[in-house]
């Protein structure tokens, strides 16, 4: 043990947020593109298990990576769909043809809210533009609808550490402190924002769980 701890101490172990931001914009699942920072792939499993959600909403879909991984995880859970939404179709084919996948291609304001009735436990995920108000409307829009002790998951917090906060208008977290404002439904959970760390996430003080 000794000899093999002296080689590693030789080595030379170089990453910082910047080379983590460069590579989890090539994590993908089951060969599609997911973009999803590896501590919160790993989070969202253990949400998916502790909730076990009737109805996953993502606001942002992209190519369906992480579509098709909640998907799989709801699997396990042998319960649940996702409700998928963008302005855009990229999704991609095995995405798209899963049986717990529906894609809306209208956009978050073009989702009819009646689409999420006659769910009992209701998680949300916003991970669309990240600019600030396309996320504080998404929350305002989509916020009622979260079901007790189960989740709003705001993406990409990170922006501001990657000094990006400008190009956002403030992005996810300047809309996060302006949601929270006098609002007693929800709390921030650092259980989740804290597991790795102060805030080692990139969705930065983004687990906001529903408590009433």
């Amino acid at each position: 043990m000794n000899k093999i701890s002296s080689l590693l101490g030789t080595q030379n172990v170089k990453f910082n947020l910047h080379t983590v931001d460069k590579g989890h914009h090539k994590v993908t699942y089951r060969g599609v593109k997911t973009i999803k920072c590896p501590f919160d792939f790993v989070i969202y499993q253990m949400i998916i298990f502790e909730v076990k959600p009737d109805l996953v909403i993502e606001i942002g879909t992209n190519n369906g990576g992480s579509a098709l991984y909640l998907a799989d995880l709801l699997n396990i859970n042998n319960k649940g769909e996702i409700h998928t939404i963008d302005i855009e179709n990229k999704i991609d084919p095995l995405a798209l043809a899963h049986p717990r996948i529906k894609f809306f291609g209208n956009g978050y304001e073009g989702y009819d809210l009646d689409a999420a009735k006659n769910y009992e436990t209701v998680l949300i995920i916003e991970d669309a533009s990240h600019m600030y108000k396309d996320t504080l409307n998404a929350l305002n829009k989509f916020g009622s609808l979260v079901t007790k002790d189960s989740y709003f998951i705001v993406e990409d917090g990170i922006v501001d550490a990657l000094g990006l906060s400008r190009k956002f208008e403030g992005g996810p977290l300047r809309a996060i402190r302006e949601f929270m404002k006098g609002n007693t439904d929800y709390v921030i959970d650092r259980k989740w924002c804290d597991l790795f760390g102060k805030n080692a996430t990139f969705n930065v003080d983004g687990y906001l769980k529903k408590i009433k």
